[in-house]
């Protein structure tokens, strides 16, 4: 699994050929149940290129206490 420092270092963009980006991250509902909790379980990278905005989005894997701090705070 790649951290997002090694993300950024090896990203070319596959539209336009550029190589800075910037690196975030989301997490989503993964299902039945998780959706009606609000319980985002479900981590991903993005990488977006600051030249024509083309995202990319990389699974990670989420941990424990973001998915109990999720319950409680939405």
């Amino acid at each position: 699994m790649k951290t997002k420092e090694e993300l950024a270092q090896s990203f070319a963009c596959v539209k336009c050929r550029a190589s800075e980006s910037t690196v975030g991250e989301i997490r989503a509902a993964g299902g039945f149940a998780s959706k009606i909790f609000n319980i985002q379980n479900r981590k991903f990278h993005t990488i977006t290129c600051k030249q024509c905005g083309y995202t990319e989005m990389y699974k990670t894997e989420s941990k424990g206490i973001g998915n109990v701090l999720d319950f409680f705070f939405g």
